[in-house]
């Protein structure tokens, strides 16, 4: 005779509510400190007001660094080229760096005597220069065009007058000491640029191994594909601006030479200068050689406008194309807002980098966002 035993029966879980006696259901209770996620909550905030402070005062070293980096990589296709041709880095990078210096101390000793000289004539032929200003063809043409007799003389004289007291040009400057701290100011961060790109140079192959060990193992050759076409497409452009600025200075020097304009290799270096800045810049720097042939003639501004029409049509829709076309592919409207973009969040060196950071994130998209959309 078999005996059969009752298995025991599971205890029923916990009821989530309680029932009462009346038959109504009351929810476990939730306590909310609110004192405690509003401290927390306001820490946040205060930690973060901090960290705000912190990158503004730290605004001039971030814009150091991040100008040493853009350098460095667009110094970098040149250290690897001599490197392709059995060169070993460290001397490739004592070789260019060597060049950059010569270059900076050449256009250094070329410009600075060419502006003492040239403001030294102006402070002491300052009466002459305003007499000549008012009596000029010029302004006699503009005197009969508006038909106001001599207002505009004598707003140039008072202009002249102005000018001529030291205490006017000292505000408008800002005072003797405000100009002399910005350029030693100008200098010092010239060299700590120059020091932070020869250090970049040197350790931008281990930065880019370093940043890799930040990816999984499994997706590392992905990213080093990826990020050395980022950096190559960066010094790419960086090379291609500088070569575009060159061609604007040499052409400009030459042409101004011929026209006879005032300070032809002081107005060169403004042309390359400004043509580094893209869109904005060649016409910047155009205006600027314009208003200063009028110190020689106004036939000698018409001229040097009529030609920088010109170049500025060359350089749209020849130069650019042909050197930007092997440097970055972006198209022409995403240029323009990039640029744009840039140069509202952070002037000029926003602008310069502006049109690599857009290439960058074309990069990353087509090589890393689509291939993943595709495999899902």
């Amino acid at each position: 005779m078999r005996i059969r035993t009752k298995r025991p029966v599971p205890a029923p879980p916990p009821a989530a509510a309680e029932i009462t006696s009346d038959g109504d259901s009351r929810a476990p209770e939730v306590r909310i400190n609110a004192f405690r996620i509003g401290f927390v909550g306001a820490l946040g905030v205060l930690l973060a007001v901090l960290l705000g402070g912190i990158v503004g005062e730290l605004g001039t070293v971030i814009l150091y660094v991040a100008l040493a980096l853009f350098l460095a990589l667009g110094l970098d296709p040149i250290v690897s080229w001599l490197q392709r041709r059995g060169m070993a880095r460290w001397v490739a990078i004592l070789i260019v760096f060597a060049g950059v210096i010569g270059i900076f101390v050449g256009l250094i000793a070329t410009i600075v005597p060419i502006v003492i000289e040239q403001t030294t004539n102006i402070v002491e032929n300052w009466d002459d220069i305003v007499a000549n200003v008012q009596h000029s063809p010029f302004v006699t043409w503009l005197n009969g065009l508006t038909g106001s007799g001599n207002a505009i003389k004598d707003a140039i004289e008072s202009a002249g007058d102005w000018l001529a007291d030291p205490a006017n040009l000292g505000s408008l400057g800002g005072g003797l000491l405000a100009v002399g701290a910005g350029i030693a100011g100008g200098f010092t961060g010239a060299t700590i640029v120059l020091i932070l790109t020869l250090y970049f140079l040197a350790s931008l192959d281990s930065m880019k191994r370093y940043a890799a060990r930040f990816v999984p193992a499994s997706s590392r050759p992905g990213y080093r594909d990826v990020s050395e076409e980022i950096t190559g497409s960066v010094g790419r452009y960086v090379m291609g601006q500088v070569g575009l600025g060159a061609i604007n200075g040499v052409l400009s020097l030459i042409y101004l030479s011929i026209i006879g304009a005032p300070v032809p290799i002081l107005l060169a270096f403004i042309a390359f200068l400004f043509s580094l800045v893209p869109l904005v810049g060649t016409l910047t720097g155009a205006i600027i050689i314009t208003l200063v042939s009028f110190a020689a003639s106004p036939e000698t501004a018409l001229a040097a406008a009529i030609y920088y029409l010109i170049y500025m049509q060359v350089e749209a829709y020849v130069l650019s194309p042909r050197i930007m076309s092997r440097a970055v592919s972006v198209p022409g409207a995403l240029v323009v807002i990039a640029a744009v973009a840039g140069g509202t969040l952070g002037g000029v060196l926003g602008a310069l980098v502006a049109i690599p950071v857009a290439a960058s994130l074309i990069i990353i998209v087509e090589k890393v966002i689509f291939p993943r959309q595709d495999t899902i």
